[in-house]
């Protein structure tokens, strides 16, 4: 019988992957920010989010969790980058989502190793 982590749609760290990008994504509709802030909140969110529901998926995708990493390093960094860090919610949003994003890809990195290994013994 397979874990409940190495079947599709059920692990927790994807799907926190998945809420995290939405409301990175969604959060220029309830706070102050100028057009650079929220088209960076809106796409990296957005990728968070369709990343996370392709490792919810194809859960032995292990390059999915790498892209995570990467995407919440990226939106950590997208306040001084981008120039919106004088917009304090949306930079504060952008370091919480990026930290977030990182720790869930991160502990998400073993299970999915697993599940690829896993899947490869038939």
């Amino acid at each position: 019988m397979n874990e409940p982590t190495t079947r599709p749609w059920t692990r927790p760290h994807d799907w926190a992957e998945v809420v995290i990008g939405v409301v990175v994504a969604l959060s220029p509709l309830w706070m102050t920010t100028d057009n650079t802030a929220m088209w960076t909140l809106v796409i990296l969110g957005a990728l968070i989010a369709l990343d996370g529901l392709a490792s919810l998926a194809m859960p032995g995708m292990v390059y999915g969790e790498g892209i995570q990493i990467v995407l919440g390093a990226l939106l950590f960094i997208s306040p001084w980058v981008m120039g919106y860090a004088d917009f304090m919610g949306a930079s504060w949003t952008a370091w919480i989502g990026g930290v977030l994003t990182v720790v869930a890809g991160a502990a998400a990195m073993p299970i999915a190793q697993a599940t690829h290994r896993t899947a490869g013994q038939h």
